[in-house]
């Protein structure tokens, strides 16, 4: 093989090594919705269309049909909801709502949106999140117990 077909192959692997990465460490982490310093409410009629109803927190993800961990944050999502009072799940499927996947900017699924209760997005998943860090999410949109 010629000096320039090893150079592209081996540049080949460090980008495929790099994205691997990178993607390992980022999936599943619970990023604040980064929209400047006033998180903008989402349109009412939006929520309404992917049928989102009030809650304190709502747990809003996009999933696909044949996608392996959207069953798993389905049941993390679910578990956190049944375990948190005022916590609600909401499972989307991304390719019936298009519209609303372009409009929100959800590239892959699952992607989990965590919404206060004036539908501001707080924080966002794509992958799969773990419990604990689930619960601590919502845990600050929750109105404090007496």
């Amino acid at each position: 093989m010629d000096p320039v077909g090893l150079a592209v192959v081996a540049a080949v692997l460090v980008a495929g090594v790099a994205v691997g990465l990178w993607r390992r460490r980022s999936d599943g982490r619970l990023a604040r919705a980064d929209n400047g310093p006033v998180e903008p409410r989402l349109d009412p009629a939006l929520l309404e269309r992917l049928g989102v109803t009030p809650a304190p927190a709502t747990l809003l993800q996009f999933s696909s049909a044949f996608c392996a961990p959207c069953r798993a944050v389905r049941r993390v999502s679910s578990e956190v909801a049944a375990l948190v009072p005022g916590v609600r799940h909401v499972e989307v499927d991304a390719e019936s709502h298009l519209d609303e996947v372009r409009e929100l900017g959800v590239w892959r699924t699952p992607t989990l949106f965590v919404l206060d209760a004036e539908g501001r997005v707080v924080k966002r998943a794509t992958g799969v999140p773990t419990k604990p860090h689930l619960i601590a999410a919502v845990a600050g949109l929750l109105p404090a117990e007496s």
